[in-house]
């Protein structure tokens, strides 16, 4: 037992006389720095990374602090910040904890497949190439992600949370809505999304939706005219009447029911609509110039907002 004691001293003493004398080195970190750790990165290369870029004075120094106090947890790969305050100690305990730095990428309620490609390969610090993703299938939100994460990492991590969400919501749908599966429901989402920008109105242009699937009316949703021809993109321009008279497999204007697929990916409150919509008897609804809509049960009033509508448009000087 004195003699284990003797030893414990004895490389106290040691450890003592380096600290003294500065063998151990230091942390020289005069700003906030970002510092990388690529994946599969030993401690001696690291140490060495340290030293290269000036953040400590000797990677010998912090392998032998390291391996003297630093315990037997094993470094993280990824990027951290490292602040004029932290020693030594400090910068091999993140390491050590995974404190990395987390970035954040945002997709907007109803942003369509083609643009959430365009928004990640266009994100430099994420890696590796994508499809774009099946329309639907993400679900708008704001992610977090590592620097040089792979953008495939991410899309699934999106479509993860649709299909978690998605499924939540449907076990809590209410009796007598007009889908009958998940997918559908999805679609009809997609096309409530795109239909009005006012959270507001969601369950009642749901509702009135709901009214056309299940009377087999046309669906005449506008949307639905646009995405065949620009995948979701905004058309900059006035729909023509060749394009609502178009016969495919989304034009609501040419097909009675829902549209093949989603139009967008919508997000939660659209697909909350849709499971439980508003109660109405409402067919028709038409813009107010708000950027709302007013809504009607019958033709005959649905006619006389179209012709509101237009005197509107005709005082803002939009049409003759």
């Amino acid at each position: 037992m004195k003699r284990a004691g003797c030893l414990v001293a004895a490389i106290l003493l040691v450890a003592g006389a380096i600290f003294a004398s500065g063998l151990m080195g230091s942390a020289t970190i005069e700003k906030e720095t970002p510092f990388v750790i690529p994946s599969g990165s030993s401690l001696s290369t690291v140490a060495e990374k340290l030293e290269d870029e000036g953040l400590i004075s000797s990677a010998d120094g912090f392998l032998l602090r390291a391996k003297l106090l630093g315990g037997s947890k094993p470094i993280q790969a990824g990027e951290f910040l490292l602040k004029p305050d932290m020693g030594q100690g400090d910068i091999l305990d993140a390491f050590q904890s995974g404190d990395v730095i987390r970035r954040f990428i945002t997709i907007p309620e109803g942003m369509p497949s083609v643009m959430v490609y365009d928004k990640l390969m266009g994100e430099p610090l994420l890696s590796g190439e994508i499809d774009v993703p099946p329309e639907g299938s993400i679900l708008p939100d704001t992610y977090d992600f590592e620097r040089g994460e792979s953008r495939k990492a991410v899309v699934e991590r999106m479509q993860a949370a649709m299909d978690k969400y998605l499924a939540e919501a449907w076990a809590g749908r209410k009796p007598g809505i007009a889908v009958d599966t998940m997918r559908d429901a999805l679609i009809l989402a997609s096309i409530v999304e795109k239909e009005t920008g006012k959270a507001e109105e969601r369950r009642m242009v749901a509702g009135l939706y709901s009214n056309r699937v299940k009377r087999g009316m046309l669906l005449q949703a506008d949307p639905t005219i646009i995405y065949p021809i620009t995948k979701g993109k905004p058309l900059g321009r006035r729909i023509r009447q060749s394009e609502i008279a178009a016969v495919n497999d989304y034009n609501t204007y040419t097909m009675v029911g829902l549209p093949k697929g989603p139009i967008t990916n919508p997000g939660r409150e659209s697909i909350a609509a849709v499971l439980d919509p508003a109660p109405t008897s409402a067919l028709f609804m038409v813009a107010d110039g708000t950027g709302g809509h007013k809504f009607s049960d019958t033709l005959e009033q649905h006619n006389a907002n179209v012709a509101e509508w237009y005197r509107l448009r005709r005082s803002r000087g939009e049409i003759e």
